[in-house]
């Protein structure tokens, strides 16, 4: 299965199923490689996004020169279209007080999406809720109703969002409930392993569904699930 197969593939599910599929693929459990903090989804209804990191900070508190932040954006610009899509802008905001001004909303929705962005995670904030492109994803740690001095500082450096550490190009996955990122060296294992896990759950879900279902219905059941391989 190719890279965009296995990506649409992986849109089916949502993020918490392939941070357990993960376990599985990787053979252990992990504190790391998610997010710590909850976020705001403008879209709870889409699918989840899955996509290339495409990794930026920005600042809203200080005034800049004018011809220096278009340079800058031109530049980020740029950068986000290049490269293997679909993309994800993961954008970390370094003010003091993250969300000041909101990097995203109407334009910056579109403008991403045409570029073949599909959506974006950031501790900073949104706006332009009823306005933004339907289809691209915000995942943002708060909402602005004004864009401030927002403004571009360092493109393709790695960032630290809401607990995420991402660096360019790490595959991200994200809904909801939370993002991650996923190795490369696991990517291709990843519809086995779901396949795996949904074997193993569908057991003790069919019996904990059962009418008179109690502990010694539920000891059945894991050891059952435990002999899924």
């Amino acid at each position: 299965m190719d890279t965009r197969s296995l990506f649409a593939h992986l849109r089916q599910f949502d993020t918490p199923t392939i941070a357990n599929a993960l376990e599985i693929a990787q053979g252990k459990r992990s504190t790391s490689g998610f997010t710590r903090q909850t976020y705001l989804c403008a879209f709870p209804k889409l699918p989840a996004i899955v996509g290339f990191a495409r990794t930026a900070t920005i600042r809203c508190s200080t005034p800049y020169d004018p011809a220096a932040r278009r340079k800058n954006q031109i530049a980020y610009y740029e950068y986000v279209a290049q490269g293997d899509q679909p993309t994800i802008a993961v954008i970390q905001d370094i003010d003091s007080q993250p969300g000041l001004g909101a990097f995203w909303g109407e334009v910056n929705t579109h403008v991403h999406w045409g570029l073949g962005c599909v959506g974006t995670l950031t501790n900073g904030s949104m706006r332009d809720l009823d306005a933004m492109q339907p289809q691209f994803q915000c995942f943002a740690a708060a909402l602005s109703p004004s864009h401030a001095w927002v403004q571009v500082v360092e493109t393709g450096k790695p960032v630290e969002v809401l607990g995420l550490a991402v660096a360019d190009g790490d595959i991200v996955h994200a809904d909801r409930h939370g993002a991650l990122t996923i190795a490369r060296d696991v990517l291709e294992k990843l519809p086995a392993a779901i396949d795996l896990m949904a074997r193993r759950e569908k057991v003790i879900l069919d019996a904990a569904r059962k009418p008179g279902f109690g502990i010694a219905a539920l000891r059945e059941a894991l050891a059952a699930s435990d002999q899924i391989k």
